[in-house]
C-alpha cells in the first residue's frame, strides 16, 4: 500500500505538481490548503509518513499547524518537511526533519520523502 503524504499548502498548482510527481513516485499525497484542514485529516484518523509544510498560508499557517502538531502526542512524530518561500532562523524552531525554498526541486523533495518514509516504516 503506498504511504501517504500531507501536502499542506495554499498554492494550488504548487500542490497538483508535488502530487503528480508523488504519485509518479509511488506515494498516495494528500492535499491541505492551510494548516486546519490538515489537522482535520489527521485528527480525524488521516495518515501520513511525511508532512510537506508551506509556512505562509490564510485560516492556520504552517508555524501555528507545527505547534498544535507537537502538542498532540498522536501527531508529534510525523516528521515535517518545510517548503517555504519564508526566508530565515525561525525554520529552525520547527525542527523540520528537512527545508526548502520556493521554487523547489521535485525530485529532490521526494528523495527526502521517501528516505523518511522509509525511517517510520
Amino acid at each position: 500500500m503506498a504511504a501517504n503524504v500531507l501536502v499542506v499548502d495554499d498554492d494550488p498548482n504548487l500542490v497538483r505538481l508535488m502530487s503528480k510527481f508523488l504519485k509518479l513516485e509511488g506515494f498516495s499525497p494528500v492535499p491541505a490548503a492551510n494548516g486546519e484542514e490538515a489537522l482535520s485529516y489527521l485528527r480525524g484518523g488521516g495518515d501520513a509518513c511525511v508532512i510537506l509544510l508551506d509556512l505562509r498560508m490564510p485560516v492556520m499557517d504552517g508555524w501555528t499547524f507545527r505547534r498544535e502538531q507537537r502538542g498532540d502526542p498522536g501527531l508529534a512524530d510525523i516528521p515535517i518537511v518545510v517548503l517555504s518561500g519564508v526566508e530565515g532562523d525561525r525554520v529552525q524552531e520547527l525542527e523540520a526533519a528537512a527545508s526548502f525554498n520556493k521554487p523547489v526541486s521535485f525530485q529532490e523533495v521526494v528523495g527526502v520523502v521517501r528516505r523518511l518514509c522509509e525511517i517510520r516504516r
